[in-house]
């Protein structure tokens, strides 16, 4: 029988952290390193838990050179050949501690797997990544992997809910990728109607794992600093972030130029184009499960790395944490209905003739079309963009859709 779970499963967007009393006198003061021991590899860990995701348009040997240099995580995607991964280890040994070689669970990847760790042994990290986490199939090539590499530290996932992070550590996982639909470029929930809030997937998993000395990476659904303060503030021991560091100079994807301005392709590792790159095309029994966007070209990703690590730390003050460590046991959730004020925000009115023109601060009545809000950018971070079917009334700086004021979603 169908049932509903009635508990409230809250995401970033609903919550803000609430300031304490801090002793801090300067964002200076703030320890963002971390150090773990893993149950299953029995290895150590030291660095800032944040990694760049293992996609072809954001976790390169370029991402990878970039982010060490900070003591930042890379995941490498899969489609580096053993040839490229020696030349990488050759000319970049101090990064080696700070990458994982990717796979999925095929007899291809695992085969590939093998010849990448026999030709670069100092690759301590693996990262077992599908989509569905929660196939016994999945569960024994984990333990699968375990067995044939006792001694290296394995991600795995996605999943979601705690059983599921439990199943994978106690097959031999030490740390377990926790998401299904929350990132930027990822359309699974909206092509299957499965998914979780993520700020609820985390709290929650990472309760499973850390009762069997586990750990877990929230993996998709930040948007911009605060969101990857609220994710080690809900308990992530990691934070993998795919669209953040995506457009910059060290990821991948093909580079465009529009009317003088240039972008980086993006797109997800379930998307048409992934597959017809990497698959020769969506195979006639599923569907794509991502998308391809055009993100502007935003320089090199030091920029972004700082403008991340200056708002943790921020976050930190604002809350009495000295150390990143200290961040989830000083942190109290409020829920709220808006983010920010949205009284800046852009939005670009496209009728049905195709026009394009911004919106003023006047009235503009009733409009058929669509209404393409984008967001206001933090930084260098454009937020997520809405889509509203129209007719749609504008009025001092808000948007009514069936009587019903839309602002709050610009956030």
């Amino acid at each position: 029988m169908p049932r509903i779970d009635n508990d409230v499963k809250l995401d970033f967007k609903d919550v803000l952290l609430r300031p304490k009393r801090s002793t801090l006198k300067s964002r200076s003061e703030v320890e963002l390193t971390r150090s773990y021991v893993f149950r299953n590899s029995k290895q150590s860990y030291t660095g800032i838990p944040i990694i760049a995701a293992n996609m072809d348009t954001v976790g390169t040997f370029e991402m990878a050179q970039a982010l060490c240099k900070f003591s930042l995580f890379t995941a490498i995607h899969k489609h580096y050949t053993v040839d490229q991964w020696k030349a990488f280890a050759a000319e970049n040994p101090d990064c080696l501690q700070h990458v994982a070689v990717s796979s999925g669970t095929g007899q291809a990847d695992f085969e590939q797997m093998e010849k990448i760790l026999e030709a670069v042994p100092q690759v301590r990290y693996i990262c077992l990544d599908v989509a569905n986490g929660y196939s016994e199939h999945f569960v024994q090539y984990v333990k699968d992997v375990r067995a044939r590499f006792p001694d290296h530290t394995i991600m795995a996932g996605n999943v979601v809910t705690g059983e599921m992070v439990e199943e994978l550590i106690l097959s031999g996982a030490d740390i377990i990728k926790v998401g299904i639909g929350p990132g930027s470029v990822c359309t699974t929930r909206k092509k299957t109607g499965v998914g979780y809030p993520q700020l609820s997937a985390v709290i929650e998993c990472a309760d499973a794992a850390h009762g069997l000395n586990g750990h877990i990476i929230s993996d998709g659904g930040c948007c911009c600093p605060g969101d990857v303060a609220k994710a080690f503030g809900a308990g992530a021991d990691f934070v993998m972030l795919g669209g953040m560091f995506s457009g910059h100079t060290e990821s991948g994807g093909d580079t465009i130029e529009k009317n003088g301005k240039k972008y980086r392709l993006f797109y997800g590792m379930s998307s048409e184009t992934a597959m017809k790159r990497h698959a020769g095309g969506v195979a006639e029994y599923r569907a794509s499960e991502g998308k391809t966007v055009e993100v502007p070209f935003k320089g090199d990703v030091e920029h972004t790395i700082r403008d991340i690590l200056g708002g943790i730390r921020s976050t930190c003050t604002y809350v009495g944490a000295a150390k990143l460590k200290e961040l989830s046991r000083r942190t109290t959730f409020i829920r709220v209905t808006q983010q920010v004020n949205p009284i800046s925000v852009p939005m670009q009115l496209r009728t049905k003739s195709g026009d394009s023109r911004r919106c003023g601060t006047k009235s503009l009545g009733i409009y058929e079309g669509i209404l393409q809000v984008e967001g206001p950018r933090v930084g260098d971070f454009p937020r997520c963009g809405l889509q509203i079917p129209l007719p749609f009334q504008y009025s001092h700086h808000s948007v009514y859709w069936r009587g019903v004021s839309l602002s709050h979603s610009f956030y």
